[in-house]
């Protein structure tokens, strides 16, 4: 991971977060990863959109407005950064969750500025998490995040297999996913009438796919023979196949017809591969037209395939190997949102208000 600096500035009237290094590819091969990256041809420098979600992610302060923040990770500890990051990748850990560990690690290492990471104990651990519970009132599902990260450097860069083993991690919240009905899911797609978008919110519900997986898909992965398509290095770079609905092939055609897209199936203006955020963007935007109050993002058009799949008498173990899912118990959830036979009881208060 190279040491990059930051500086807020403008462009074209809008807010951006200059990324300044110093110059080399593999560097550049790193920054094209990141969603929105863009080349300013007259600042001579790579930016991307000042956000909340930039800002956590290079780990700014929200509130900052100095001109170039100094870096958080002090001299002592960058080397064991590097380390860090050189493991996540040898190991073969995908960029989401390199991103995540290494932004989780980072957290760790600017509270302890010029104190060295490799030379805390159990104790010190500790009681960081407690900080983390207690002054920064992380959720549960957080606090999991920047344990395994944490546990990641001590375990598998210092080799210390033990060092977590008195340290009780926190009850997880049980929360079932969020889905919409049917006739919601079709009012989406009848307010949206921009053809990409629509068939970008069609693909995704009809096929149940992740948010990476959607803009993932590739021409050549489609399969219309076979009515088939191809889901290459999901979660758990795993591939497999998904059916592609009979519904959506014509105006699959039509979409390729209009736009051309040359590699991948959803592409920018410029030909580049098309960003979550915009895709998040089109969803967000389709759900406040259609005026649905129901909580959820794009994830939710997933959760609902595989609701509306089981609520149609599907196999369970069908389901799992469509999502992807390594293990049942995941794609047992669904069985707690649409169990149609706990529906169909009836409250005994009925009986003593007829």
């Amino acid at each position: 991971m190279p040491i990059l600096r930051y500086q807020y500035s403008s462009h074209r009237g809008k807010p951006v977060i200059l990324i300044l290094f110093d110059r080399d590819q593999h560097t550049i091969n790193y920054l094209q990863q990141l969603p929105d990256i863009k080349w300013s041809q007259t600042k001579k420098a790579w930016y991307v959109p000042d956000t909340p979600y930039y800002r956590k992610e290079f780990l700014l302060d929200e509130s900052y407005s100095d001109a170039i923040p100094t870096a958080r990770v002090h001299l002592v500890n960058q080397p064991e950064l590097q380390r860090f990051v050189q493991v996540l990748k040898l190991m073969g850990y995908s960029v989401n969750t390199q991103r995540t560990y290494q932004s989780e690690f980072m957290q760790l290492l600017t509270i302890l500025k010029s104190n060295p990471v490799q030379d805390c104990d159990e104790t010190t651990i500790r009681n960081y998490f407690m900080y983390c519970i207690n002054r920064l009132k992380l959720t549960e599902s957080s606090l999991h995040s920047r344990i395994n990260a944490i546990k990641f450097y001590f375990e598998k860069v210092l080799k210390r297999e033990k060092f977590f083993y008195d340290i009780p991690r926190p009850k997880k919240a049980h929360q079932l996913p969020k889905s919409f009905n049917q006739k919601e899911i079709s009012l989406l797609f009848k307010v949206t009438t921009n053809l990409k978008h629509n068939t970008i919110l069609k693909i995704c519900y009809g096929m149940g796919l992740r948010l990476s997986e959607i803009i993932n898909i590739k021409i050549i992965d489609i399969d219309s023979e076979n009515m088939q398509v191809l889901v290459e290095r999901a979660k758990g770079k795993k591939d497999r196949y998904v059916n592609l609905p009979e519904s959506l092939l014509t105006q699959l055609r039509e979409y390729y017809k209009k736009y051309k897209p040359k590699k991948y199936l959803f592409e920018g203006v410029h030909g580049e591969q098309f960003s979550a955020r915009s895709v998040q963007q089109i969803f967000k935007e389709a759900k406040d037209r259609a005026q649905i109050q129901r909580k959820g993002g794009i994830h939710s058009l997933r959760h609902s395939f595989a609701t509306h799949l089981l609520e149609n008498g599907t196999d369970i173990r069908f389901i799992q190997e469509l999502l992807g899912h390594n293990d049942i118990k995941t794609t047992l959830v669904y069985t707690h949102v649409s169990d149609n036979s706990i529906r169909k009881i009836k409250s005994p208060l009925d009986d003593l208000m007829l």
